[in-house]
């Protein structure tokens, strides 16, 4: 591991990839470094750890961030995004009217304060978000220059808008945002779509293969058999049945 990215708390997963556990929520961001572009996966809870993450960010690739991919729309997934003003911004396809509406920020600021933001950070950080203006309905590949990165769409599922993150390597690496979990249960929110969840994952799966590492939105790196015992797990608990 570059012992840089080390000491600034970030794993180094591949070559071109790495990722940060934020404190408090634990929520992970993702970097993908390209020969010409640089892509961040979720940029944080707030403002304030959404601009810690770019000068991180920054300091260890050399250069700025150019492309935001938002996992999902939940508040520690996408209010740091107001940082990373000169960025592109993606999302699936539905999270751009979500993310743009007054009443859309106003349940995202609810629910910050809710799990403890400072209300008043939780109101700035809510009122500068922009909605994403790349939205995903399928695949999207993004060229970063020696790096292609597949965008996918597996929504609904954990909630409304589900993207994951696959980054071609000598290892694939699946940035699978809240789909997958590890530091706790999967949680199912009013948003979410459990009788979908599962189909989800057997997408994410075909898609990342056997030997991938999968990145949860929360917790350490699992591998292909945590993601199937999860699926199993999650059919189970919302009365999936088989094909």
């Amino acid at each position: 591991m570059d012992v840089r990215w080390e000491e600034a708390g970030w794993e180094r997963l591949t070559g071109r990839v790495g990722r940060r556990r934020l404190p408090v929520w634990d929520c992970t961001v993702g970097l993908v470094v390209g020969d010409e572009s640089v892509l961040l996966v979720d940029p944080g809870s707030c403002v304030r750890e959404g601009a810690l993450v770019r000068s991180e960010a920054e300091r260890l690739t050399g250069r700025s961030v150019t492309h935001i991919a938002f996992t999902h729309g939940h508040f520690d997934h996408v209010l740091g995004a107001p940082a990373f003003a000169d960025a592109a911004f993606y999302g699936a396809v539905g999270l751009d009217r979500l993310l743009g509406t007054p009443g859309g920020r106003e349940e995202l600021r609810a629910s910050a304060s809710h799990h403890g933001l400072d209300g008043a950070e939780a109101a700035g950080s809510a009122a500068l978000l922009r909605a994403p203006e790349h939205p995903v309905s399928d695949e999207r590949t993004l060229d970063l220059g020696g790096a292609r990165v597949l965008l996918a769409n597996l929504g609904p599922a954990h909630s409304q808008h589900d993207l994951t993150v696959l980054v071609p390597g000598e290892r694939e690496t699946v940035f699978c945002g809240d789909l997958v979990e590890e530091s706790g249960e999967p949680q199912a929110g009013p948003d979410a779509a459990p009788g979908q969840w599962p189909a989800a994952l057997d997408r994410l799966l075909a898609l990342g293969g056997e030997d991938a590492l999968y990145v949860p939105g929360h917790g350490a790196v699992v591998d292909a058999a945590f993601v199937r015992a999860q699926r199993a797990t999650l059919a189970a608990r919302f009365g999936v049945s088989e094909a």
